[in-house]
């Protein structure tokens, strides 16, 4: 089957206009899309790009290709074309948008979530990890910053080696070789891709009606960045869970007997994985997801 997806990347670009830097937008740009596509157990075949502005400035046009290019290189499929539109009476001189189009296939009858095994109570939940807040959540992230007063080119509260806006603008991970090698082991029952609506609404998309998760914020590492915004905002545990992916950025649901093989698989290729929670029975009307001592866990960050 064929199956294809479309994504932008929101108001980081906002970051990247303010702060000169394109480069990574162009990662994410690809990395929304691809992501999606794996989550369905679907090899990425090819992307396409539209980027439109007030007027081209070929500088910034290519550095986001150049991003975008390495993020195909990523994923493992092919750039094999895209637009360019220029708009000066539509958009702000130096603003300009991205939308991507990943097309990818997959084996009809291994698609994920599985139909032959959906994921059931007492399977386990396998976090991978992020590399910071990836691509949604920026119109609060860009709100706090402008609260705190810090400017974007001062070193960042969390990472001083770096500045604030540098931090903020880390690409999105790219998780598609990993999450294929496991698909085709046969043991995913399920991947979720964390993004806009956190971990609190992306899971459920993926679980049976009257199942949930319960998720351990003490059995993941959450980066800095995450413990600095909900400070700074100040946000609280349930807002930053359904605005951000809080660390995790896939979630992969197995069995319990395939779980360590899993694990290892992933990290085989590269991720960084913990044994974040498990699958529950759920009444309706009741949290699918619940996350047991964020809280506790933002603060030490």
């Amino acid at each position: 089957m064929l199956v294809a997806t479309t994504d932008g990347v929101g108001t980081k670009l906002r970051l990247a206009a303010a702060t000169g830097r394109h480069a990574g937008i162009g990662v994410d740009l690809v990395a929304m899309c691809v992501n999606d596509l794996v989550v369905q157990g679907a090899e990425p075949l090819f992307f396409l790009d539209y980027f439109a502005t007030g007027r081209l400035s070929n500088s910034v046009a290519a550095e986001v290709i150049a991003g975008i290019s390495a993020g195909c290189r990523a994923a493992g499929c092919a750039l094999v074309g895209g637009e360019t539109a220029e708009m000066p009476d539509h958009y702000a001189p130096g603003d300009y948008d991205l939308a991507g189009f990943a097309v990818g296939a997959v084996e009809r009858g291994e698609a994920l979530p599985s139909a032959a095994h959906p994921p059931v109570p007492g399977d386990v939940v396998l976090g991978l990890a992020a590399t910071g807040v990836h691509s949604n959540g920026y119109s609060l992230v860009r709100r706090i910053v402008d609260n705190s007063g810090m400017a974007l080119d001062a070193a960042a509260p969390f990472a001083p080696d770096t500045s604030l806006g540098a931090s903020l603008l880390t690409p999105t991970r790219i998780y598609v070789a990993a999450c294929l090698a496991a698909a085709r082991g046969g043991k995913v029952k399920a991947f979720a891709h964390i993004t806009g609506g956190g971990l609190l609404e992306n899971i459920p998309r993926v679980l049976p009606d009257g199942t949930g998760v319960a998720l351990d914020a003490a059995h993941w590492t959450i980066p800095p960045v995450f413990g600095w915004l909900a400070r700074a905002g100040p946000v609280d545990a349930n807002e930053m869970a359904c605005t951000f992916n809080c660390g995790i950025g896939m979630i992969a649901v197995v069995s319990p007997r395939d779980a360590s093989a899993v694990a290892t698989l992933l990290a085989a290729h590269g991720e960084t994985v913990a044994t974040i929670g498990t699958v529950t029975a759920v009444a309706n009307g009741s949290p699918r997801v619940t996350v047991y001592g964020l809280a506790r866990a933002l603060a030490a960050a």
